[in-house]
Parts: C-alpha cells; sequence; structure tokens
C-alpha cells in the first residue's frame, strides 16, 4: 500500500516538476485547442465547398434539361413529317409490286424524301429506315451495319422509354452500327393509316448523341464526373459511359429528391450527387462527382499546413523546454512583487542579496520595470504625437482633382466671351484654393465647410450646365457650431465623377442637420444623397473594408472617402465617421457623423493637441 500510495503521489499533477507542468499545460493548451481548431476550420470549409457545389450544379443541370428538352421537341416532331407526304402514304399502302422496277422506283422515292425532310436540316440524324410489308427504306449520312427486316425491336420493351407515342432505343438495344462506331439511339414511331386504321410500318431515326454530349461537357470539362440521363424507373437513356446505356439504375429509388444535390455513400466511397428532373418528359439528369476531387486542392493545403503545424509545434515544445528549465523555485517574492505591478505600482524593487540565477532575475526585473515607467512616459507622448502627425498627413494629402476641368472651363468661357461667368469662376476658384491651401485651423464653422462645398459645386454646374443640380439644407446653425475641415468635397466629388458616368442628369442634395446618439449626446449629420446608378452590396462592402484599412496608404481608388472617414474616426471615436446607404439605380446615401462641436469644446480638440507639438519643440 505505502508503494502505490508513493507511486500515486509522485504522478499527481502538483508535484510535477515546474518544467513539467509548463510544457504539459502548453500541450493541453495550445497543441490540442490548435488541432481541433484546424480540424473544425477544415471540415467546415469542406462542407461549404459541398454545399457551393451542391446549389450550382443542379441549376446547371437544370439548363442543360431545357436544352436536351428543346432538342427532343425538335426530334418528336420529325415522324409527323411522313404523314405530309401523299406519295411516301400511297408507297406504304402498297402490299404488291408487279415488277422490280416499281419496287426500285419506290426505293428511289423514299430515299430523296429521307434526304430533303429528314437528313438534309438534321446534321445529328445519322440515317432514316422505314420498315412496311416486308420492305425496308432506309438513307444514312454513313455506312452502316445491322438493320434488316430479321432486327426484332419488339422484345425490347423494357429498355424503351415513351415520349408523345414515340420510343427511344439506346443503342445496345439495335444491331445497327455505322462507320466509325459514333453514339446513338433510335427514334422508333409505328406509322399509322387512319384512314384504314390500320399500321402501315415502323419508321425508325438514328440520331446521333452528339448534342447531348456537347451540354454535359459543359457540366464536367475535366470528366471526374458520371453523368446520366434516366427514368424514374432508372432505365439509362445515355451516360458518359458507353457500357452503362441501357442499363437500369436500381438505386434511383435510395434517392431522397430528384431536384437539387445530396451526398451518397456507395461501397464506401462519398459522393455529391445532383439531380434535376425535367419539366415534360418525366426524365432525370443526375451529376455524380466523388468529394475527393471537390476538395483536391484543399487537401493539399491541408497537407502543407499540418506539416508546419507539427514543425512549429516541434520548435516551440524545444523553446518551451528550454525556458522551463532556466526557471527556479524562489519566485514568490518576484510574484508578489509582479502582482503589484499589475495593480499600476511601477515603484516597486527587488532587494538583490546573491548574484546566482534569482539575483540575475531580480537584476532584470528592476531593469525591466524602469525602462517600463520610462517607456510609459515617452510612449504617452509619442502617441500624442503620431495621432495630430496622422491628422494632419490625411488633411494635407488631399487635393482638388477638378482644378484641371475648372481652369480649362474658364479658358472655354474665355474664348466664348463669357466674361459675367469668367470673373465668377475666378472668384469662387480663389476662394476655394484659399479655403484649401490655409492648413492651420482642424475644426471650422460649418458655414465655412458649407460655403466650399457650395462653391465646388457652382463650379460643376457652370461646367456640365444643365446636367447637374443641387441643394443644401441647413437646419441648425452653422455659424455657431464647428467641423473638421474639408469632410464633404471628396463625398460630392465622388457622387459627380460615378453619378454623370451612368446618368443623363444628376440631382445632389445635401443636409445639414442634428441628431441624439445612443448616450444621448447630440451629433452632427452630413447627409449627401444622389440619383446615381447606386451600389450593389459587394461594392458596399468593398467601401466598408477600405474605410477599416490604413488610409496613409498609398492606392489607386477610395482614397478621398476613406480620408474623411479616417480623420473624423481619429478625432472623434470609431462610432463616427461615414456610412452609406445605396439601391441600385435609385438613390446612394453618404452619412458623415461628427460631434456637435461648439467654442467652448475647441479647446479639447485643438489646444491640448497643439499643446504637445509645442512642448515637441521646446
Amino acid at each position: 500500500m505505502n508503494m502505490i500510495s508513493n507511486l500515486w503521489n509522485k504522478f499527481k499533477f502538483k508535484n510535477f516538476k515546474l518544467s513539467t507542468k509548463l510544457i504539459i499545460t502548453y500541450v493541453l493548451l495550445t497543441v490540442i485547442p490548435m488541432t481541433l481548431l484546424g480540424y473544425i476550420a477544415y471540415s467546415q470549409y469542406t462542407k461549404s465547398i459541398e454545399q457551393q457545389v451542391g446549389e450550382y450544379i443542379p441549376r446547371l443541370l437544370h439548363q442543360s434539361n431545357e436544352n436536351i428538352e428543346n432538342n427532343f421537341e425538335d426530334l418528336v416532331t420529325l415522324p409527323e413529317l411522313v404523314y405530309n407526304s401523299e406519295n411516301v402514304m400511297a408507297i406504304l399502302r402498297k402490299e404488291k409490286y408487279k415488277s422490280l422496277s416499281e419496287l426500285n422506283r419506290d426505293h428511289y422515292i423514299l430515299k430523296n424524301f429521307f434526304s430533303k425532310t429528314f437528313l438534309g436540316n438534321n446534321s445529328e440524324i445519322l440515317g432514316v429506315f422505314l420498315v412496311s410489308n416486308n420492305r425496308v427504306f432506309e438513307n444514312s449520312r454513313l455506312d452502316h451495319e445491322g438493320f434488316s427486316l430479321r432486327s426484332d425491336f419488339s422484345s425490347n420493351e423494357e429498355g424503351v422509354l415513351l415520349v408523345e407515342g414515340i420510343k427511344i432505343l439506346p443503342p445496345n438495344q439495335s444491331n445497327l452500327v455505322f462507320q466509325g462506331n459514333p453514339p446513338y439511339f433510335l427514334l422508333m414511331k409505328n406509322i399509322i393509316d387512319f384512314d384504314n386504321r390500320e399500321t402501315l410500318g415502323t419508321l425508325f431515326i438514328a440520331v446521333e448523341t452528339s448534342f447531348m454530349e456537347s451540354v454535359f461537357n459543359n457540366l464536367d470539362n475535366q470528366d471526374r464526373a458520371d453523368i446520366w440521363l434516366m427514368n424514374k424507373e432508372g432505365r439509362i437513356i445515355y451516360h458518359t459511359n458507353p457500357d452503362k446505356i441501357g442499363s437500369k439504375f436500381e438505386r434511383v429509388k435510395d434517392f431522397p429528391i430528384l431536384n437539387g444535390s445530396f451526398r451518397y455513400k456507395d461501397a464506401g466511397a462519398s459522393s455529391l450527387i445532383s439531380v434535376d428532373e425535367t419539366t415534360n418528359m418525366d426524365w432525370v439528369l443526375v451529376h455524380s462527382m466523388p468529394t475527393k476531387f471537390l476538395t483536391e486542392r484543399t487537401d493539399v493545403v491541408a497537407e502543407g499546413i499540418i506539416l508546419f503545424f507539427i514543425i512549429l509545434v516541434l520548435i516551440a515544445t524545444m523553446i518551451s523546454i528550454y525556458l522551463a528549465l532556466t526557471v527556479t523555485r524562489p519566485i514568490k517574492t518576484l510574484g508578489r512583487l509582479m502582482k503589484e505591478v499589475e495593480k499600476g505600482n511601477f515603484q516597486v524593487e527587488i532587494p538583490i542579496h546573491s548574484k546566482n540565477e534569482v539575483g540575475l532575475l531580480a537584476r532584470s526585473f528592476n531593469s525591466m520595470v524602469t525602462k517600463i515607467r520610462e517607456l510609459i512616459r515617452k510612449n504617452y507622448q509619442n502617441e500624442l504625437r503620431q495621432k495630430n502627425a496622422e491628422l494632419y498627413a490625411l488633411q494635407s494629402q488631399i487635393n482638388p482633382h477638378f482644378m484641371y476641368n475648372t481652369l480649362e472651363t474658364i479658358s472655354m468661357a474665355v474664348e466664348d466671351g463669357e466674361s459675367e461667368i469668367v470673373v465668377d469662376m475666378v472668384t469662387i476658384l480663389g476662394r476655394m484654393l484659399r479655403f484649401s491651401l490655409s492648413n492651420k485651423d482642424r475644426l471650422i464653422r460649418i458655414s465655412q465647410e458649407v460655403m466650399h462645398v457650395r462653391d465646388f459645386l457652382s463650379l460643376q454646374t457652370i461646367r456640365f450646365e444643365d446636367r447637374l443640380t443641387f441643394k443644401i439644407n441647413e437646419t441648425i446653425d452653422c455659424d455657431y457650431y464647428y467641423t473638421p475641415k474639408f469632410i464633404l468635397q471628396p463625398i460630392v466629388e465622388n457622387s459627380i465623377k460615378y453619378g454623370l458616368e451612368k446618368r443623363r442628369e444628376l440631382t445632389i442634395n445635401i443636409d445639414v442637420t442634428n441628431e441624439y446618439n445612443e448616450l444621448g449626446e447630440e451629433d452632427v449629420l452630413f447627409v449627401i444623397r444622389d440619383n446615381g446608378p447606386g451600389m450593389n452590396k459587394e461594392t458596399l462592402q468593398r467601401i466598408y473594408e477600405l474605410l477599416k484599412s490604413d488610409p496613409i496608404v498609398k492606392r489607386d481608388s477610395g482614397f478621398g472617402i476613406t480620408n474623411v472617414h479616417a480623420r473624423v474616426a481619429t478625432m472623434f471615436g470609431d462610432k463616427y465617421g461615414i456610412s452609406i446607404n445605396s439601391t441600385m439605380d435609385e438613390v446612394t446615401e453618404v452619412i458623415i457623423r461628427t460631434k456637435l462641436i461648439d467654442e467652448n469644446d475647441l479647446t479639447k480638440y485643438v489646444d491640448q493637441s497643439m499643446e504637445v507639438f509645442r512642448d515637441d519643440n521646446d
């Protein structure tokens, strides 16, 4: 008993060495969760792929079914053409011939009829055969063999499908073989003499399956899937594997649905089966692909990730072992003082009484606390400097993109002798340039910002004439409240740029109003609304991703709106900035939310940051 008790105490976790505890904890908290997370992510990703393919393939099958059905609808009308020829019907009513020449003449007549009626306009028809009163009338594009009066088609009823009175025979139901062995099926229909109510013969039309193959090639251009067409009883009309044409697919009764996709297991192999049922012909088109082909690229990536993960685990384990072996037992004092540091008390120091590992650790800890105190002081000031630097950098990077077009419009007005328009445009342009080039004020009166965008729109209306109209509504005292500078023109500029690309006339409405947020604080809303082409969900998502990105990084497009959003959010917080609502072909609405700032609040957003710069200069 004592031996068992000693062994139990020896293997208790609390009695393990600290290094062993660290290694075990690392495995439990890092390796196992990462393994489970990787497995779950891989499983969900493969399911997502199967779901996407399962939604996409049935749509292709439905389109393919419609194409096949349209072709068959054209084919099933062909036998009716026999009734339109009185000569053909007269020949079929004959039971005897007086001479061989008369029989040859009838053969010649029907051969010409088949050539003009069936073979001339239908490239997929290989041949036409008409059996009547122990006679065979025929014509074909290719040499053939195996079709004769002795051919017995009536015994193959099991493999026959009915389409509007026409029987469809797969190739294995006939001995007929064409030169080059092209795949085909036979349309078989009895020719009835409705006047005498008797059967005059049976018409056989050999149709090449090339139109089916072209449809199925669009579904599987890598030959990885099995595609077949069958009736609801499982009789296969066409299959990408010719050996299965005419056979019966018994497992069709196990299909849970006949329209859609589902996973199917057969002999241990898993496949994704997509099915679609025809509308008029009561057939089912099936697409079966092994799931291993759906995730083969993912499997390659997964194998690479697993190898990388194993290497990373080994490296991290070795590092953890090394670090664990360097930890010494006397750590209580250090732990207690570290708790003081955690509470924010950095005025602590460990007394050093030795030069061993504990002394080195204590010396390092004291040095660390000293550096932390210094870094906190420096980082606090650097953070403030950085915020202000970003704000000024963002604002200084905005340039009036319309300068060239405005100067060109002024030039044209000068040439036309429109001196009043030239004076107005030069006056407005000068006012705008003074506004743009003055960077000393980070916050300006709302009325100044509104005046600037009104000047911008006025120049644009002169340029585009009656194509552009605008209206500005102000419901607050714009002379009393302040806003960040240069936030309206980039948005309005985008509205004009993209709106006039697809609209003959564009109307822009700007509303300046106030609103209470969820904290009961009063905000200012700048609402820019236009009747441009609008944006779809994908474009909106891309713009919101741009708003989250770094506005200082160079990019080809989206700079103006991200700049405005970054400046507002940096100044007032993440709750403020730009939001967009848009409906395709109707309206786009951009909302800029800022704080409601009066003269008493200016020092809160301006003087403090300027004081940091003054300290830095000192």
